[in-house]
């Protein structure tokens, strides 16, 4: 892609899907999906896997394979697709393509020069080695997988990631997996629908088309879809609108049976009584991007603790708005930002409220913070020692000095730093 993802991304790790195309010098085109690596970006992962025809797993040929590796194997293997590697970092003098290998076929993926069906390319980011060769084999496996789609149809696909844009409104990255997308298509995506108003391409170009295994953000909708949801284009507006008002009927409906009494029975009762002891964290969490919650999410899920646990007020899109403040301030809550900023009058809002509001770049010091807050409910633990035991034979008054008091140690010891409680 010749683009360094990471140095423009905080932390230095991929924190967001990016889909893009590359163009191979026989004039072959490859559209990719490059998925986050961190552990909390497992949905991500798993939306990748499952958009995707070919799966290229990138490994450290200097750490070898980490438990993300196997996880985005995992991952490709439960979504069935095809899977390769690139074996990434043979510049560096510490790399071990063989390690790498090895640790493959103990995960039943034999190399194609070890005997086995895997295909395996050694390259270096930074070079450029092995790039082109990687390419080759990409493109030929999709021919021996004879992969095809009918751009002459209506356009069906996914969709890779979405967010609310300044100046643009709703915005979401398409996969078009099948037809050709077109500006002035009736698009409809879950409980949304819009008009194709712009079509952007990985460049930031303007298009009038996209066609199969084509990604391009799409500009029109009447609300930020939910990532990886299915999208497709019907004839008209009137089918779009009939759909869309039976969906939001379908999620009203589930919204009510989610909120309705669960029937009281006596072990219900108990856990509501036991769960009265239990401290909670509230948390209004504001995100650039819908894959972003759902990593937040993530992390706030695997946090356990019988305790202390976090209550999840609000979750949206967009920058933090006075709106957030004044709900964080009825329902007590701290104001999560990852990769958003403040609206005009926020600061001040907030200051006058007493609201706390902390903006993250980095998913994992988020995460860390949270932590440390969950700890900082908790009941601090008060332990004695007892380091001896003495028994008071005779009191002695020294005036303005005080008193003195004449023990005899019966147990353990007494020094002149110890804290005495009578």
């Amino acid at each position: 892609r010749n683009t360094r993802v990471t140095a423009s991304e905080a932390g230095g790790i991929t924190q967001h899907i990016g889909a893009y195309t590359v163009t191979q010098a026989n004039g072959n085109q490859i559209t990719f999906l490059d998925t986050p690596g961190h552990e909390a970006f497992t949905k991500m992962r798993a939306r990748g896997a499952n958009l995707t025809d070919i799966a290229v797993i990138v490994i450290d040929a200097v750490d070898g394979m980490m438990p993300q590796t196997k996880e985005a194997i995992q991952h490709a293997r439960a979504a069935g697709v095809s899977i390769m590697i690139a074996i990434n970092k043979i510049d560096l003098r510490a790399a071990n393509i063989d390690r790498v290998k090895t640790q493959l076929q103990q995960d039943s993926l034999t190399p194609e020069d070890w005997g086995g069906e895997t295909i395996c390319c050694p390259v270096s980011a930074i070079s450029g080695d092995g790039v082109d060769h990687l390419l080759e084999m990409i493109s030929l496996q999709a021919e021996v997988l004879e992969l095809k789609a009918n751009p002459q149809r209506h356009a069906e696909g996914f969709i890779v990631e979405a967010r609310m844009e300044t100046g643009m409104g709703p915005t979401a990255t398409l996969l078009v997996r099948n037809g050709t997308l077109k500006l002035g298509d009736i698009v409809l995506c879950g409980p949304h629908w819009g008009k194709v108003k712009a079509l952007i391409d990985a460049g930031g170009n303007k298009v009038k088309q996209a066609g199969p295994s084509h990604a391009v953000k799409v500009l029109g909708l009447s609300g930020v879809p939910e990532a990886g949801a299915e999208f497709s284009v019907v004839e008209n507006e009137k089918i779009a609108k009939e759909i869309h008002a039976q969906r939001q009927e379908e999620l009203r409906e589930k919204n009510l049976t989610a909120a309705s009494p669960k029937k009281m029975s006596i072990e219900s009762l108990f856990q509501q009584g036991a769960g009265e002891e239990r401290k909670s964290l509230p948390l209004i969490i504001k995100s650039d991007v819908q894959g972003s919650l759902e990593a937040i999410q993530y992390l706030l899920d695997g946090i356990k603790s019988d305790k202390v646990g976090i209550k999840t007020v609000l979750t949206g899109i967009g920058n933090v708005s006075v709106n957030d403040i004044l709900l964080a301030k009825a329902s007590k809550a701290l104001i999560i930002g990852f990769n958003v900023s403040k609206e005009n009058g926020v600061t001040a809002a907030a200051k006058r409220e007493g609201v706390e509001i902390r903006l993250y770049s980095i998913i994992y010091e988020l995460a860390d913070d949270l932590k440390v807050n969950l700890l900082n409910l908790l009941d601090p633990m008060v332990r004695e020692n007892v380091h001896g035991q003495a028994i008071i034979k005779q009191v002695f008054d020294l005036g303005k000095k005080g008193k003195v008091a004449g023990c005899l140690v019966t147990s353990g010891r007494a020094t002149s730093r110890s804290r005495a409680r009578i």
